[in-house]
C-alpha cells in the first residue's frame, strides 16, 4: 500500500498525497470530515496536526483490521506513538516494529502512507479548495500578516538601494529578484520552518 512519492498537489496533475492515501485505505468519507472539521468556528475547529495525527490513526486502524484480528484498546495509540513519537525509545519501536512484522503488516509502506500536518494542508486547500476562517483578533493571523508586511517592505527597500547602486556604477547588477524568507530553526529538535510553515502549522513538531 506505501507511496512512493509525496506528491502535494503541485499543479502537475496527480492528486495530492492525502487523496490518494485516502483512496488506498476506502476512508474517501474522511474528507468531508477533515473539511468540516479543519473549517469549524471557535472551539470546534481542530488544527493541522489534529487532523493529520486523526488520519494517520485511521490508516494504522485500518491497517490492523486487514490483519484479522480487532486492535487491542489502546493499540493503534500505541503504534502511532512507535511510529511518529520521537521521544519513543529504541527498545520499544523495535518492539512495536517487529510485532507489526509479526503481524504481517508492511512497516515501510505504511509508515509512507502517513501524512504530514503540510500534506492536509494541501488536501484541504488545493482539492477541497476550502480555508480554515479567520476570527477577529487571531494573534497568530495577525502576527503573520505583520511579519509578511515587513518583509515586503524590507524587500522593497533592498531593491530600491540596489537599483540606486547599480545606477550610480558602485555595483554590476542586471534583471535581479530581491527575495527575502524568514526561516524559524528550533533549537530543541533541529527542525527548520519558514515562518508561514510554523505559524499555520501550530507551531513546532517538537511539542506534539
Amino acid at each position: 500500500m506505501g507511496e512512493q512519492n509525496d506528491q502535494n498537489g503541485d499543479g502537475s496533475g496527480r492528486r495530492s498525497k492525502v487523496a490518494r492515501v485516502l483512496d488506498t485505505y476506502d476512508l474517501e468519507d474522511l474528507g468531508a470530515e477533515l473539511e468540516e472539521a479543519w473549517t469549524a468556528a471557535g472551539d470546534e475547529r481542530k488544527s493541522l496536526r489534529d487532523l493529520s495525527k486523526y488520519l494517520n490513526k485511521q490508516i494504522i486502524e485500518t491497517v490492523l483490521d486487514e490483519t484479522g484480528s480487532d486492535p487491542l484498546p489502546g493499540q493503534v495509540d500505541t503504534v502511532y506513538r512507535g511510529l511518529r513519537d520521537d521521544d519513543v525509545s529504541s527498545g520499544v519501536e523495535r518492539d512495536i516494529r517487529g510485532r507489526l512484522q509479526r503481524d504481517g503488516v508492511d512497516v515501510e509502506s505504511l509508515e509512507k502512507d502517513l501524512v504530514s500536518y503540510q500534506a492536509i494542508r494541501t488536501y484541504l486547500k488545493r482539492e477541497r479548495e476550502v480555508e480554515a476562517p479567520k476570527t477577529a483578533g487571531d494573534p497568530v493571523e495577525s502576527s503573520l500578516q505583520r511579519i509578511q508586511k515587513l518583509r515586503g517592505r524590507l524587500r522593497a527597500v533592498a531593491d530600491k538601494r540596489l537599483v540606486s547602486l547599480a545606477r550610480s556604477g558602485e555595483i554590476s547588477l542586471g534583471e535581479h529578484n530581491v527575495i527575502v524568507q524568514v526561516q524559524v530553526y528550533c533549537e530543541d529538535c533541529g527542525r527548520q520552518y519558514s515562518i508561514e510553515e510554523l505559524l499555520e502549522g501550530d507551531g513546532c513538531t517538537c511539542e506534539e
